[in-house]
């Protein structure tokens, strides 16, 4: 089997890449090369997606039997369209890591991979969903870009050689983002650690390595697929989530509960001063079903936890990213929310 993998050097790519050449495969990546460091064994070109020069290029290294795209987060859907134009002919299936962002209900109503899916043209460049500066209420931006990329890939390969994964919060060693590194951290940390919401709320995190999996497995598939990628609805939840993060650090910490309605008086950023806290009804309903049918298997998060935290005390460093510094709540401010509790 030889694999493209558009992206590889960091988080998702790098664990794509890991699990391919465990299989046997070969793998080539295609990377600017300014960040993460190539996995030994995979063949690095490096080359900029939005510089047709260098996709040509790359695509005169081909043929292969699939490509799997990691990379594609803020590339806008005319620079995946363009490439994955160049590859068409080069590689027998394309596998497109989404989002669930690109659903019309997100993050409001339960999802299902026949949801309505925001409007996004193949062509579309960066301005296309773009709200003005003043404008209120939900920012479907990502989302329109999203599923422009996802038509654009379609366009190219054709429905029958083209997977759409649509993962919701991806966690596990390598994290960028800075969500589980936050938690870690601040479980390690001790003393009396503010505890969002509802212990027993549900929430579907996925372990990278799962959605690496997962997505290899769609590169040798057949026909059009479409697949949510989370957790199951109802096996995790953020009370375990976090006893896991005391337990895998060792620590000996407190976790005080706050009602969702005690935390809102305190305008805090959802989903990034106490990330994964978020009170929209459908951020945690996203149905999978369709995924697990065609093979996708979800570790405990608890295992997702120790492995991250073992990661980092083995010296390892995500690669810097400039997500990771709005994630986590200023210990002032988490004093202050757990005074008013008690207060």
């Amino acid at each position: 089997m030889r694999l493209l993998v558009l992206g590889g050097t960091w988080f998702l790519g790098r664990a794509v890449v890991s699990d391919a050449l465990s299989r046997g495969w070969e793998v080539t990546t295609f990377t600017r090369g300014l960040s993460g460091t190539p996995v030994p064994g995979a063949v690095a070109v490096h080359g900029d997606r939005e510089n047709e020069a260098d996709v040509r290029r790359l695509a005169e290294q081909g043929p292969w039997d699939a490509v799997v795209d990691t990379s594609a987060s803020e590339l806008t859907p005319r620079t995946v369209l363009t490439g994955a134009e160049a590859l068409a002919s080069k590689a027998g299936r394309y596998v497109y890591i989404s989002t669930v962002s690109v659903y019309r209900g997100w993050p409001d109503e339960p999802l299902f991979i026949d949801s309505e899916v925001l409007d996004g043209p193949a062509d579309a460049d960066a301005d296309y969903g773009r709200l003005p500066a003043n404008h209120v209420g939900a920012d479907t931006h990502y989302g329109k870009q999203k599923a422009g990329a996802e038509r654009a890939v379609v366009q190219a390969f054709g429905a029958d050689c083209a997977s759409i994964l649509r993962p919701g919060v991806i966690l596990g060693p390598g994290e960028y983002v800075g969500r589980l590194p936050w938690w870690l951290s601040r479980a390690a940390r001790g003393g009396d650690i503010l505890a969002p919401g509802n212990p027993n709320q549900t929430i579907q995190p996925v372990d990278v390595r799962d959605v690496a999996r997962f997505a290899l497995n769609q590169a040798t598939a057949t026909g059009p697929q479409v697949h949510n990628v989370t957790a199951p609805i109802g096996r995790e939840t953020m009370g375990g989530f976090l006893e896991s993060c005391l337990e895998a650090t060792g620590s000996t910490g407190r976790l005080v509960w706050a009602p969702d309605e005690h935390l809102l008086q305190y305008d805090l950023v959802q989903w990034s001063e106490l990330p994964l806290w978020r009170t929209h009804p459908g951020v945690w309903r996203i149905d999978s079903t369709s995924g697990y049918a065609a093979g996708l298997e979800c570790r405990p998060l608890s295992e997702t936890v120790a492995d991250t935290w073992a990661w980092l005390q083995r010296g390892n460093v995500p690669v810097p990213h400039q997500r990771w510094k709005k994630h986590g709540i200023a210990p002032g401010k988490e004093e202050q929310i757990l005074a008013g509790l008690t207060g």
